[in-house]
């Protein structure tokens, strides 16, 4: 398909955000599992593609998550389900933000909402991304908590990160990259169990 000039903007804009890091064959199979290509979504949902683009140039849906090798935008397979819950694309960042108590919080996560870079979660609503923080933020203190080290503690851990891992996907050597370290798929799951092994 020829590329269109909205199409080259988005993969500009796309780079800005997220760097200009290379995609290994690795990376492709993980995103070609996980992601649905842009043009691929579109047809099967009876958009058009490039008003998609401008939507997302505009600020009012996400990018996508990743580029793949191929120059494929590779979005969720559900990336137009929050619209639709909010009565339609206009009417989604006062939806979206209004699931936060606090306006500048509201704003802040709209924001990186609309980055795309939301890839840490296999389905992406406010809910899920409140989830997410208090589990990142208590499996991250989890060590110094008084009781640290007994049974309880331990089971009390391991639920909270087996939480987690059914929220989040694998994560891909691209995510490193371009989060410039590791992903908390790394520090709240798998670190975790290997510090903190089941009893």
């Amino acid at each position: 398909m020829p590329e269109t000039d909205l199409n080259q903007q988005l993969v500009e804009r796309y780079h800005e955000v997220n760097g200009d890091h290379p995609m290994t064959d690795a990376d492709d199979v993980y995103v070609s599992a996980q992601f649905v290509v842009l043009e691929e979504l579109c047809a099967a949902r009876g958009r058009d593609v490039d008003a998609v683009r401008w939507l997302m140039l505009g600020q009012r849906l996400p990018l996508p998550g990743y580029l793949r090798s191929d120059g494929a935008e590779m979005v969720p397979a559900d990336l137009f389900a929050l619209a639709d819950r909010a009565g339609g694309v206009d009417l989604l960042e006062a939806w979206f933000t209004a699931h936060w108590a606090d306006p500048i919080t509201g704003k802040a996560e709209w924001n990186s909402y609309l980055s795309g870079q939301y890839v840490c979660l296999h389905s992406v609503t406010p809910a899920t991304i409140q989830r997410k923080d208090y589990l990142t933020a208590v499996i991250g203190v989890a060590a110094n908590e008084p009781d640290a080290g007994s049974s309880q503690w331990s089971a009390r851990l391991h639920a909270l990160v087996d939480e987690l891992d059914t929220l989040e996907p694998a994560f891909t050597a691209y995510d490193r990259l371009r989060f410039g370290g590791p992903t908390s798929r790394d520090t709240c799951i798998d670190v975790m169990r290997t510090r903190f092994p089941r009893p």
